[in-house]
């Protein structure tokens, strides 16, 4: 059965007339007829009958009849239903965030206080194809050689956060070998700065001892806060937060960092402007956030050196 097959059928149905309906659908009399009677074999039942010299519909033909009605309306607001879909769509920044989340979701309701007539839909989905700006890390995907989309990227430092307590009172650094028998704190293993912290520890050749591990960042830094272990603090992404029963210290053996990506997908930034100044909004953000991070740890530095 052919949709246009359908609106025939049903065309001819409520005038039950077939040169009347012929003559509104703009077409020949015995193309339709012919129509009609495809339909009629293809289905094996008769949809019409001769009553005088009228036309009327069997009980196959009626029933058809109301069936096809409401499907029918359907596909026909399809068309009107895409365009405001595709309406919605311009109007609609999608932001595939796979690492450094609190702080695209920080820009993000900056962003928008700013510009109340953006929408956003924010995902995090590793599979997605459709995002307009993917913020991700090269542990996860490489960037690629050859693109015509844009990029953002920012080297972030990975500090210790340890209980401001006298055994790590006083040290400028800690080399990551002296945690071998420690107790961590960790960002639950699904997330991008778990794969690469465990994978620091591994390469000093050790596994981490994780005894309590949480999807969320805060429950983190108040438990290590509470002194019942130690964890990798990104260092602009978290910030420092002034919490004073948390000391930051500068890993060495290796130098732990993570490289940030936040990449403009071209088709995208080609439809939509606002996708673009985003993208420059969220690159100044993430600077802005690196530049004040390296500020605080100028000024503790001299703090400490006094």
């Amino acid at each position: 059965m052919e949709i246009l097959q359908l609106k025939y059928f049903c065309a001819v149905a409520e005038n039950l007339h077939v040169t009347k309906t012929a003559e509104q659908l703009h077409v020949a009399q015995p193309a339709l007829t012919q129509s009609i009677r495809r339909l009629e074999q293809e289905l094996d039942v008769p949809l019409f009958r001769k009553k005088g010299r009228n036309i009327i519909l069997t009980e196959y033909g009626a029933y058809l009849n109301r069936r096809l009605i409401p499907i029918l309306q359907k596909l026909d607001a399809l068309p009107e239903k895409l365009q405001e879909m595709a309406q919605i769509r311009k109007k609609t920044l999608r932001i595939n965030v796979l690492a450094a989340s609190t702080i695209v979701t920080e820009a993000l309701i900056t962003y928008q206080k700013r510009h109340d007539n953006i929408r956003f839909q924010v995902v995090q989905n590793t599979e997605d194809t459709d995002a307009d700006i993917t913020v991700f890390t090269t542990e996860q995907f490489a960037i690629p050689e050859q693109s015509q989309d844009a990029f953002h990227i920012f080297t972030e430092h990975i500090f210790l956060a340890v209980p401001n307590v006298p055994e790590f009172q006083g040290k400028a650094s800690i080399r990551l070998c002296e945690l071998r028998d420690t107790e961590f704190i960790s960002l639950a293993g699904s997330r991008a700065l778990r794969v690469i912290c465990d994978r620091f520890c591994m390469q000093t050749g050790f596994s981490p001892r994780i005894i309590f591990e949480s999807d969320s960042p805060d429950a983190v830094k108040n438990l290590i806060a509470a002194g019942l272990g130690v964890g990798f603090w990104p260092h602009y992404t978290w910030g420092r937060h002034d919490m004073k029963e948390i000391l930051l210290l500068p890993l060495k053996d290796p130098s732990c960092k993570r490289d940030i990506v936040v990449q403009l997908h071209a088709q995208s930034a080609a439809q939509q402007k606002d996708t673009e100044e985003f993208f420059e909004f969220l690159g100044d953000y993430f600077q802005q956030l690196r530049s004040s991070a390296h500020k605080k740890q100028t000024e503790s530095k001299k703090t400490r050196d006094k």
